[in-house]
């Protein structure tokens, strides 16, 4: 069995895919342009062929490239691995663009992912975006429907996270909003209370839940604190009245809301790639940690919007 000490794989694959050009054109510097390597590149490797075989290619006594008896023997098996080489290289070039499908929380905005996907082409990686609520994109990553998905967790469990807050209509008098001014009083009995709206994306356990324990212990009614069917419907009421939204800081700027902090706690959205596939999953945390952050609204720094 012949080993190939002096050539690597890559080497190897260089010389026959020479050698055919050559002999097919019977000529070295033709063979070597066909092989778009300089004519003394496609000559060593030749050579370098013959001398791991054992036998002469090429009959060097004439002025064309003329194949021996032992190149016309192994001309045909040589097509065949250099056909193979190059429908390998095809095949890898078509796998490199397949894009991955990657399920993305809907909050993220048509702009957001534009450039995360420009971005991510510049770097080798092609997305193709499906925007769900948490519990489908775990459920679209578990049944394996996308290769990766951007999943709600609780913010310690995540490799992102995105501070939470109320934004309302009009500015808040304070700097931070106390869930417990929302109470009515006897004054206010009868006048619409405001509330709480908490949007499709935050309706998780580790954000909702916190909320209603505050909500129950300052003694809000229950609807005062109430998930919305989607973050429109949730924003037209805030827009119409002095509801307040759960939101980031990122998302009350592009509402044109007031954002602040909540007093009595600190909601974290966290976030963190679910794949079927390990690499992917490392693939995007180590290549995309800024683009995604960025999507997410995980680059914001702590503050209030406008």
């Amino acid at each position: 069995m012949l080993k190939w000490h002096s050539l690597s794989v890559v080497d190897v694959l260089g010389a026959w895919q020479a050698f055919v050009n050559v002999s097919e054109r019977g000529s070295f510097t033709q063979g070597a342009a066909a092989t778009r390597v300089p004519q003394s590149v496609a000559s060593r490797r030749i050579a370098a062929l013959e001398r791991h075989l054992g036998e002469r290619l090429f009959d060097r006594s004439s002025r064309r490239a003329t194949l021996t008896q032992f190149g016309r023997d192994m001309l045909p098996s040589a097509k065949r691995l250099v056909l193979l080489a190059e429908t390998m290289e095809h095949e890898a070039e078509r796998a490199r663009l397949n894009p991955l499908r990657l399920a993305v929380p809907a909050i993220c905005t048509v702009r957001d992912l534009a450039r995360l996907d420009a971005e991510a082409r510049e770097k080798g990686v092609h997305l193709d975006f499906h925007a769900a609520p948490p519990a489908e994109r775990a459920e679209l990553a578990r049944s394996r429907e996308v290769r990766a998905a951007l999943t709600a967790v609780p913010p310690g469990d995540g490799t992102w996270s995105v501070p939470l807050g109320l934004a309302g209509a009009t500015r808040p008098p304070a700097g931070t909003v106390y869930v417990e001014t929302l109470r009515p009083g006897r004054a206010t009995r009868s006048s619409r209370r405001s509330r709480i709206w908490i949007q499709p994306e935050d309706d998780v356990p580790h954000i909702r839940d916190p909320l209603f324990r505050i909500r129950d212990a300052t003694g809000l009614q229950p609807a005062q604190v109430a998930v919305s069917a989607t973050l429109t419907a949730a924003t037209a009421e805030v827009l119409g009245s002095a509801d307040l939204l759960l939101c980031s800081r990122r998302q009350a700027g592009e509402l044109e809301l007031h954002w602040r902090p909540i007093g009595e706690i600190d909601p974290v959205r966290g976030f963190d790639v679910s794949a079927a596939v390990g690499d992917d999953a490392q693939r995007l945390r180590t290549l995309l940690w800024t683009e995604i952050a960025r999507c997410l609204g995980a680059d914001d720094r702590d503050g209030t919007a406008p």
